[in-house]
């Protein structure tokens, strides 16, 4: 039996992903997986030390990971409508000299933010869960939010300046790239490969068609623990691209590294 370190984020969309396979419910022959349960910034950081087997990243990080990391076909968040958001106690904000909390300098919110405005300058990176508070100490003027805050906004008095998802799919036509699961190049890992993606996209496949016997696991560590936030999420970010990126997926990625090349964002 070869067991791999596994890490992915506590949010709702990788825990009921990651349910069944963490679980037992589906197997990988001759594979066991030990779990990290850790926030993407974090995971990102981790990857450029080689901490884990297979990690979920940011497609930013793994972009900047390609030697060391391989990307899988199943496991990833990509989709329409589910962009990183820009957010304030008002519209009538000047972005260029704004204090904006970011959810970590590694992330695909961010690249995003870059290439929407280059002009933004004065960063403060911050575990996501804290960018909301910080809007309501004044300690930032605005925020780049991602995960289960694009749904608690405006119920805590935020208004959106941008959704950098519709900023992208206007440029671009295509769904947004925002994480990836992948394994090291080097090691026991990229020898099962095909195993280790058979086995998350059954994963997956279990959780859409048993919702609810992942929610006791998902609610234990979700940030948000309102059901209707929870499906809201999951219904968001797990959809056909989680089951296997495709072709249209890859050429959204392609897009994502080719424009961040393009503006001198990958150094």
């Amino acid at each position: 039996m070869t067991a791999l370190d596994l890490g992915i984020s506590p949010c709702p969309n990788d825990t009921f992903v990651f349910h069944a396979l963490i679980k037992g419910r589906v197997r990988a022959k001759g594979l066991e997986f030990n779990p990290f349960l850790l926030d993407v910034q974090e995971l990102n950081r981790l990857a450029f030390k080689g901490r884990f087997h297979i990690s979920k990243l940011s497609f930013h990080a793994w972009l900047k990971l390609k030697d060391s990391y391989e990307i899988l076909d199943s496991g990833a968040a990509l989709g329409r409508g589910c962009g990183p958001l820009v957010t304030a106690k008002s519209k009538d904000i000047d972005l260029a000299s704004a204090k904006v909390a970011i959810p970590g300098e590694l992330t695909t919110a961010f690249l995003l933010l870059k290439l929407w405005r280059p002009d933004i300058q004065n960063v403060a990176a911050v575990p996501f869960d804290q960018i909301l508070p910080g809007l309501e100490t004044g300690a930032f003027d605005a925020g780049l939010i991602i995960h289960e805050g694009r749904f608690v906004y405006e119920d805590r008095g935020f208004v959106k300046i941008v959704d950098l998802g519709d900023w992208w799919e206007k440029e671009t036509g295509m769904p947004i790239p925002l994480g990836c699961l992948a394994v090291k190049k080097e090691g026991a890992a990229l020898s099962h490969k095909k195993e280790i993606e058979a086995a998350i996209a059954r994963s997956a496949s279990y959780a859409l068609e048993n919702r609810a016997a992942s929610r006791e696991f998902i609610k234990r560590r979700a940030q948000e623990m309102a059901d209707d936030v929870i499906d809201r999420h999951i219904d968001l970010y797990v959809n056909d691209f989680t089951l296997s990126l495709g072709e249209e997926g890859k050429n959204a990625v392609k897009t994502l590294e080719e424009m961040a090349r393009w503006r001198n964002l990958m150094s």
